[in-house]
């Protein structure tokens, strides 16, 4: 297919959580899908390849699990596949209506332009938002240090957004809540509490304000005022004389 139509606010009901990098790999994986008619390859380095995004691959990982379902034959997206199919329907209809036509008129005449369009394929694909069907998600266990109130909620923060949960889903976000130092249970919060059905760690990190100090400010060659201090006591600091010493036995005695 090389023409669908895009419905906007379809669209962006369903995509507004996506960062800019995932919005244009799930338009980008569309509009592969639309082209080519076939799964989307398993093989995550050449996905990345064929829609030029070869250093996104956590991305489009993520994408595909949330949108796409993974089969042997590769990543399908079923409501792309019953749209290609009315579209192909269509087509062979209009087709063999137009034949039927032109048999019972003279086999010299030509088609007018209306006629010949008859077997172009003119339905409007409506853009495909639709997550995959959560009667074939697979039944994921409550993770390992997951308290099984925060799992219920987080279950049913996905099932609202229509986002099933998987094995790889949950790999995806234990990756990256031990990107930014926080346990899975941790990471699960904070998505329950931001309504996210994804996390990153990009998101919950922030840059320390005193690393870019050091990393700024240039080393300085004047001596440490306090060492120096330290070194004059100890040219101060010196055992006492023999006499020095007398003196001091001598008031220890009259004490």
């Amino acid at each position: 297919m090389h023409y669908y139509q895009f419905n906007i606010g379809d669209y962006q009901s369903h995509t507004s959580h996506l960062s800019e990098i995932e919005d244009l790999i799930y338009r980008r994986l569309l509009d592969w899908y639309y082209l080519h008619e076939i799964p989307i390859p398993l093989d995550e380095a050449e996905v990345s390849r064929q829609i030029r995004m070869r250093s996104h691959t956590e991305s489009i990982a993520i994408v595909l699990q949330e949108y796409f379902e993974r089969t042997d034959d590769g990543w399908i997206h079923h409501r792309a596949n019953k749209e290609i199919a009315k579209a192909g329907d269509k087509s062979e209809k209009a087709s063999a209506s137009a034949k039927v036509r032109w048999g019972k008129k003279d086999a010299n005449a030509l088609p007018t332009q209306s006629e010949s369009n008859a077997t172009h394929n003119t339905l409007h694909i409506t853009q495909d938002t639709e997550h995959k069907t959560q009667k074939k998600a697979t039944v994921v266990a409550t993770p390992v240090g997951v308290s099984d109130s925060v799992w219920q909620e987080f279950k049913s923060l996905r099932k609202a957004k229509k986002a099933p949960i998987t094995q790889r889903a949950i790999d995806a976000l234990t990756n990256e809540a031990s990107k930014a130092g926080w346990t899975l249970e941790k990471a699960l919060e904070e998505c329950i509490v931001r309504g996210w059905q994804a996390f990153k760690a990009d998101w919950v990190v922030k840059p320390n304000p005193a690393d870019n100090i050091r990393l700024t400010l240039a080393a300085s060659n004047e001596p440490d005022p306090a060492l120096l201090k330290i070194k004059q006591d100890e040219k101060i600091t010196r055992p006492p004389t023999p006499e020095e010493r007398a003196i001091l036995n001598a008031y220890r005695r009259k004490a």
